[in-house]
């Protein structure tokens, strides 16, 4: 399972109804206002990155009323594994 929290900035006086529609898509388990520099953060989750994305770039951006999102995809052991790797650098004695 791929999850990721997205933070959104609504239009002024549109945070409730794009709540309200993020509630009703499929794969957003959580999603609340927000007082500060956004107005909602959404946890979404998928089987995958591809539906993940899916539901990131087309469905919430359908959704409307959106200036801007901020999106942070939640990283595992196993998917660092593949992205992250490590060289021994030997040190130098001077």
């Amino acid at each position: 399972m791929t999850t990721a929290y997205v933070l959104l900035n609504t239009e002024i006086g549109a945070e409730n109804q794009v709540l309200k529609a993020l509630k009703g898509i499929d794969g957003i388990e959580e999603a609340y206002n927000l007082w500060g520099v956004y107005d909602i953060i959404a946890n979404v989750k998928a089987e995958n990155m591809e539906k993940l994305k899916h539901i990131i770039t087309n469905r919430i951006e359908k959704i409307g009323q959106i200036n801007s999102k901020l999106t942070m995809i939640i990283a595992d052991q196993t998917s660092l594994q593949e992205y992250v790797t490590f060289e021994a650098v030997p040190m130098i004695e001077q």
